[in-house]
């Protein structure tokens, strides 16, 4: 973030970036494995989150044996910020990365990934599939290089010819980064399209009777399997990552997956309108959608929202039939018994509600994702917690469950204590944060900072260059409106609550980690 004029608010800011010292852990005598599996914009809708309507049952499995975090939030609502973070454990404003051109090495290069950190400690790391974002592989995280299979996006010809008229420059889908291309003026925050690149790939859904290693996702299961073969024949402990660009758009499944759901019993999202007394930046329509042929501008129809709803969910399910795969060939090698398995998804993604589409803002929808981990000899399979657990928090858990030693980058805090006790005292916020451009804003470039409480989201939106420049906040009530519906942070009923949120969240991150650790 560029330099602040207030030195005053400049600290209370920096307290989303501080940095926690290094801890020691007794190395263990049968390290266990790492099964590591990422989603790309797959929201808490799952058979384990109470969904019934959704057919997961690979990933429920992982549940079933592990623990469901309810209210698990990222760093920044988007691809490569959101992975960026959770992969070196840092937050944006440390790691500098906001948008999808950054690599996080050109503000960290010294910073130890995760993966980097088993590798260090004598584990076999391999990664395929979106682990990093698009093309932003980090080639020192891997004892084996990163693969990532060739897959076409669509399997229909006629769908395969509608994607072929993409501007020069603009790759297929599934979320891969984009050259910048000369003389386009592209607005500079992701989620905010340049006007040349709308409705210009193919369509937004594709429902083809094809095998599941048609796509990209079939084939990374085919990699990961294979892998695990591979590693099966030697003693090393493993942290092998996995993946998945699905439900990510374009929402392309095997038909047999479509067949899953009725979709005269699809619902729509119950609040198709923007949040009243909101900024008007805070929610943005959706311009990732509109960049897929035939999708209009404005409102969506329903029978097309419901169309989009039942490709999003058939993607799902697609995609939890290739954790299948992996789990049952985890098992027939006879590793599982010894094998830690985390499954996240790497931000939420709105289908419909404050009639957007995508990710890209600041509201529940977005910064709340999955997160279900199973760990060797767990006390409290199956359950759920209900604590605030950021996705920061990840890479300083599985290196406590492994026994390894935390780096000083980390600004995260171990949840391993919740595995334990689901529902013992734990963080008081969780902290989020999205740009606007002044292409939405019609202003100065701002930066949202989001603290979501046990109750509350409660979100500032300051100057990029000039934090004492405060610009608008929005305050939602989770119990009375946990659709985040009206922003009631103007209500003169709610004052004394503003203030004592905003002392809350100058302290940050920093002042919302557990008090008895």
């Amino acid at each position: 973030m560029k330099p602040t004029s207030n030195r005053t608010l400049t600290l209370l800011i920096s307290a989303f970036t501080g940095c926690i010292p290094t801890l020691h852990a007794a190395p263990l005598q049968n390290p266990p494995n790492v099964l590591f599996i990422v989603a790309d914009d797959l929201r808490p809708e799952l058979g384990c989150y109470g969904k019934a309507y959704i057919h997961s049952p690979n990933i429920d499995r992982i549940a079933a044996k592990g623990m469901v975090f309810n209210r698990t939030y990222c760093q920044q609502a988007v691809c490569s910020p959101t992975r960026s973070s959770l992969l070196t454990g840092t937050r944006p404003d440390t790691n500098k990365v906001w948008d999808l051109k950054t690599h996080f090495r050109a503000a960290l290069p010294d910073a130890v990934t995760l993966p980097e950190h088993f590798k260090k400690n004598g584990y076999f790391v391999q990664g395929m599939g979106k682990v990093f974002h698009g093309g932003f592989s980090d080639p020192q995280s891997w004892s084996a290089p990163w693969v990532n299979p060739k897959a076409p996006v669509y399997a229909l010809p006629e769908n395969v010819e509608l994607n072929s008229h993409r501007p020069a420059g603009e790759p297929d889908g599934d979320g891969e980064s984009r050259p910048v291309v000369a003389g386009e003026k592209e607005p500079n925050a992701p989620g905010e399209i340049a006007p040349n690149r709308l409705n210009t790939r193919g369509p937004a859904f594709e429902c083809a009777d094809v095998p599941d290693n048609t796509y990209t996702d079939g084939k990374v299961a085919d990699l990961a399997i294979q892998a695990l073969q591979n590693i099966a024949k030697n003693k090393q402990p493993f942290f092998l990552a996995v993946g998945l660009v699905k439900p990510h758009l374009p929402f392309v499944a095997p038909k047999k997956y479509w067949d899953l759901y009725d979709p005269t019993k699809i619902q729509l999202a119950a609040n198709p309108f923007k949040p009243k007394n909101a900024p008007d930046y805070a929610i943005l329509p959706g311009d990732e959608l509109r960049m897929y042929h035939d999708i209009p501008n404005g409102h969506l129809p329903d029978d097309l929202a419901r169309q989009l709803k039942h490709a999003y969910y058939a993607s799902i399910s697609y995609s939890d039939a290739q954790v299948g795969r992996v789990l049952d060939e985890l098992d027939r090698l006879g590793l599982s018994s010894n094998t830690i398995i985390v499954l996240w998804g790497d931000h939420g993604w709105k289908l419909g509600e404050h009639d957007s589409w995508a990710k890209h803002s600041n509201v529940e929808n977005d910064v709340n994702a999955p997160l279900i981990l199973s760990a060797p000899g767990m006390k409290t399979t199956g359950s759920h917690s209900d604590a605030l657990v950021e996705f920061v928090d990840v890479y300083p858990t599985l290196a406590e469950l492994a026994g390894l030693s935390l780096p000083k980058q980390l600004e995260g805090t171990s949840f391993k204590p919740l595995l334990d006790d689901p529902k013992r005292p734990w963080k008081s916020a969780a902290f989020s944060q999205y740009q606007r451009s002044r292409v939405a804003t019609h202003g100065p470039d701002l930066m949202g900072y989001t603290m979501r409480t046990d109750r509350y989201r409660f979100t500032v939106w300051v100057d990029q260059q000039d934090h004492s420049k405060v610009d608008s906040i929005e305050l939602y009530d989770h119990q009375n409106d946990p659709q985040e519906d009206t922003n009631t942070a103007k209500d003169p009923a709610n004052a004394k609550l503003v203030e004592s949120l905003m002392a809350q969240w100058k302290l940050g991150w920093q002042g919302a980690k557990p008090t008895d650790l």
